[in-house]
């Protein structure tokens, strides 16, 4: 399919239109080259600790090399289980440069979700935070792991500092509950003795090329069952080389000063890994990572310290800090791009989040599947317009019917979307890439847009009866799988509802089977199976559920009533 490229002649001045992809063969490339051109720059800060390029480049080769010594075959995955620490940043150049594939993992999992992503993904290995072993403990004889690295959260911080901040992790905030790996099963070494051996053992630099597996980046399905985007080292390296070709004519008013980013979205967020740790190897910037954003006290007192020039966020974190009268006394001469993605930003929150800092919110659009930005609105825009905005250099966007026909100008259909960030498929689910993936190679997000006379882009309404929190995505099939397995419930459905804080919650419909099952022990019961933002907010019973003739359950209709109420 040829497609019309209106958006091109509307780019911001200094903005490509193409972009290079075979600039690297691999993403290792592109963080060897930034390792040796900033070696003197500080690469992340952590609890006012630094780390300059030279230092994550020492440390990720040592930990490199020991995943080696453990005689993974090329291409084996490593999970990755961790909050934004230091020790993340060490072992994502870790894993790529030993010729693995990095799978990143959601510290918050369950058990059940965990033990889901470890086999489905192969993983063979896994770097966990300390806080959270406790749910590896519970599966780890279930799974494929040979060997995990625990880290705990001082490991990298300069004595005693170190000791003091694990003192204060594990006996006094009482963070990490005790757990006993089975060494049975696993080698277990901490992430300090791991990076020891490697230091004395020998590392290969592996030979990458741009086709290979560099991340299993996990998504929810329709089935319920939540399955790996399989990223390329070419589809980051693109969507690396787009976001800086559409940041650089902005950035660039600030001159050759190092450029500093907030890093409170999680790295193991698709967002978070392309626009803050990658972007930020290559243009040489130092990331502020920030373990907890929930914890406002917190982010501003960490952010008093700096002069933030880059704050990617969701609509949630910008709204809870624009309204934090803390955050409002932070010098923000220095901010030039405040990027939203992940979820719809609210034109309330924007106007807030300018009003606070000086800055407008320039609002972007991608999946896992894109590496993921596709659209981003320019950044010279000053004002909310509501728009996805266009195309990213080497990016085209089609808006579809249900048959796969481009729709003309202002039509309404599937937004999809063709270029070199677009992934390889679902890793081993060929049926479900085939769902999602046309014969000329568009991929159908499952969201509803339009585009308008210059090629900018709106979302209108979600094909797909995904809920978006918070910009993660909680698919219904798995929380009413979930609810199902409870003896108490005979039939139930899950809906997204808006809500003021997170966008949208779940509300869960539910016809029981026991008449005194109440809402507080089926909310217990799905803490027990789910990460906190799946479950559901809101939980009603009924008699029955809508359904159609051959007795599936209308969502559509009781998401409809919602709104109409």
């Amino acid at each position: 399919m040829t497609i019309s490229q209106p958006w091109l002649a509307h780019y911001e001045p200094g903005v490509p239109h193409q972009i290079n992809p075979g600039e690297y063969n691999s993403l290792v490339d592109l963080l060897d080259q930034s390792f040796k051109q900033f070696a003197k720059r500080d690469m992340a800060a952590f609890m006012d600790v630094h780390w300059t390029f030279e230092q994550v480049d020492e440390l990720s080769r040592s930990l490199a090399a020991y995943f080696q010594s453990l005689g993974l075959a090329k291409g084996a995955r490593i999970a990755l289980m961790m909050p934004n620490v230091p020790q993340y940043v060490v072992a994502i150049a870790a894993v790529l440069r030993a010729g693995y594939v990095v799978v990143n993992v959601n510290p918050l999992y369950t058990p059940r979700e965990l033990e889901h992503q470890l086999k489905d993904s192969g993983s063979e290995a896994i770097v966990i935070l300390e806080n959270f072993a406790t749910t590896l403990q519970e599966v780890l004889v279930r799974t494929p792991i040979k060997s995990v690295v625990v880290a705990a959260m001082g490991d990298m911080l300069p004595f005693p500092k170190g000791l003091l901040v694990n003192f204060v992790v594990r006996h006094v905030k009482k963070m990490v509950p005790a757990f006993s790996l089975p060494t049975d099963k696993a080698k277990v070494l901490s992430f300090k003795d791991a990076v020891a051996k490697g230091r004395s053992a020998k590392y290969t630099r592996p030979s990458l090329k741009s086709d290979d597996v560099a991340f299993l980046q996990y998504t929810g399905g329709t089935t319920g069952v939540s399955k790996g985007a399989t990223l390329l080292h070419r589809n980051v390296v693109a969507n690396i080389l787009q976001n800086e070709a559409w940041f650089k004519p902005e950035l660039n008013k600030l001159g050759n000063e190092p450029l500093v980013a907030v890093c409170a979205l999680p790295l193991y967020h698709i967002f978070s890994l392309t626009v803050c740790y990658f972007m930020g190897a290559r243009m040489g910037s130092m990331n502020i990572l920030i373990a907890n954003p929930r914890d406002l006290p917190g982010v501003v007192k960490t952010l008093r310290n700096y002069r933030i020039n880059q704050f990617p966020a969701v609509n949630t974190l910008f709204n809870a800090l624009a309204n934090d009268a803390e955050f409002a006394k932070l010098d923000f001469s220095g901010l030039k791009v405040s990027m939203g993605g992940g979820m719809a930003v609210q034109q309330a929150t924007a106007e807030k989040w300018k009003k606070v800092t000086g800055c407008a919110i320039v609002e972007g659009y991608g999946l896992s599947e894109t590496s993921p930005v596709a659209t981003a609105n320019r950044l010279d825009n000053t004002d909310f317009n509501g728009s996805i905005g266009f195309p990213l250099p080497s990016t085209e966007v089609a808006i579809l019917d249900d048959d796969g026909n481009q729709l003309e100008i202002g039509g309404v259909g599937e937004i999809s979307i063709r270029g070199p960030q677009v992934m390889a498929g679902y890793w081993q689910r060929p049926d479900e890439t085939a769902k999602v993936m046309t014969a000329d190679g568009f991929f159908r997000t499952g969201d509803i847009g339009v585009m308008d006379p210059t090629g900018q882009v709106k979302i209108v309404d979600r094909k797909k009866d995904m809920i978006l929190v918070s910009g993660f995505n909680v698919y219904p099939n798995e929380v009413e799988q979930v609810v199902n397995m409870h003896p108490g419930v005979m039939e139930c459905a899950a809906v997204g509802v808006p809500d003021d804080k997170s966008g949208e919650a779940v509300k869960l419909f539910v016809v029981r089977k026991d008449s005194t099952l109440t809402e507080a022990q089926l909310k217990a019961f799905c803490h027990e199976q789910l990460t906190g933002y799946k479950c559901p907010k809101h939980i009603e019973f009924r008699n029955d559920l809508p359904k159609t003739n051959v007795g599936k359950i209308l969502r559509r209709e009781l998401r409809d009533e919602k709104k109409a109420a």
